[in-house]
């Protein structure tokens, strides 16, 4: 079973040139399907899975109290991964095709003000290394709107200081995101000051290092913008996609166009950016009702 799913994750790599975060939650997926068959329903080959094991899997998933969106994103590995195996051979028939996924509440992001971000950027003082780092992470983060993935993997050589922009690449995906003035005299005090004492003499090509001179981690910029947070004493459960989805609402609330923010974000699809445009014009909404005589 695990030799099958080790193909399907090299036909996603070279064959359709999926992300990695996408190779790693279907394998993911995929591994804990596995287990379950193995486990409690004493299956050890995909030929011998049936229709009614799957939907015993959807019924352990939800006992279990895993979330509707992980749930669905499990329907989704299996049905790409039965696909494949239907296609290839591998399976009589793709028996995933009656697997529905539970409906998912769309849930409008949370997002910062323009006051509440300013004073999540001002909390980072003073000039010592770590400082230094913090406040150029947090100002590239809401200047330019990208995933914390993308943030903490940037390279040396993406970050163009003299055009004032970071490139940004996933196998086949790649695009360029400019920033702001304020964004890059942060970036320039790093570079100039704090990132050759954080790196004690050692050579790394990542842009951003830890207080040991190693690549940042997702775990350790976590900490960083939890604290900061806290400081500023924002309510908000703040995660680093809070800062995405705040760069997102600004722009368009300032009269951004929904194509630009789209290339910005990465998003394949519009209608993924599609959710800034309708918490503005909510936003603008609640302001009219508030403030017009003639609500």
């Amino acid at each position: 079973m695990e030799n099958a799913i080790q193909k399907f994750i090299r036909y996603l790599h070279k064959t359709k040139k999926a992300s990695s975060n996408t190779e790693i939650s279907y394998e993911r997926d995929l591994k804990k399907l596995q287990k379950y068959l193995m486990e409690e329903q004493q299956v050890t080959k995909w030929e011998q899975v049936t229709a009614t094991n799957l939907n015993s899997y959807m019924l352990y998933l939800e006992r279990e109290k895993f979330a509707a969106s992980t749930i669905s994103r499990n329907v989704a590995s299996i049905r790409a991964f039965y696909q494949y195996m239907a296609k290839k051979g591998m399976v009589p028939a793709d028996i995933s095709e009656e697997l529905k996924p539970p409906k998912i509440e769309k849930k409008v992001p949370d997002i910062l003000t323009v006051s509440e971000v300013d004073l999540l950027l001002r909390q980072p003082k003073g000039d010592s290394a770590k400082g230094l780092r913090d406040k150029a992470m947090l100002e590239l983060l809401y200047a330019t709107g990208i995933r914390v993935s993308e943030l903490i993997h940037l390279k040396t050589d993406d970050v163009n200081m003299k055009m004032s922009y970071i490139h940004c690449s996933d196998r086949n995906k790649e695009r360029i995101i400019p920033f702001g003035n304020t964004a890059k005299k942060a970036l320039s005090a790093y570079v100039d000051k704090g990132r050759k004492e954080l790196l004690h003499g050692m050579d790394c090509e990542d842009f951003f290092v830890n207080c040991s001179g190693k690549p940042m981690s997702r775990q350790g910029f976590w900490k960083v913008l939890k604290s900061y947070a806290k400081d500023a004493g924002i309510e908000v459960d703040i995660t680093p996609q809070t800062l995405r989805h705040s760069f997102a609402t600004h722009l368009i609330q300032n009269g951004a166009d929904l194509k630009s923010v789209q290339e910005m974000l990465g998003h394949a699809d519009i209608s993924t950016t599609q959710i800034y445009l309708n918490m503005s014009i909510n936003k603008m909404r609640e302001v009219y009702t508030k403030a017009h005589p003639r609500k």
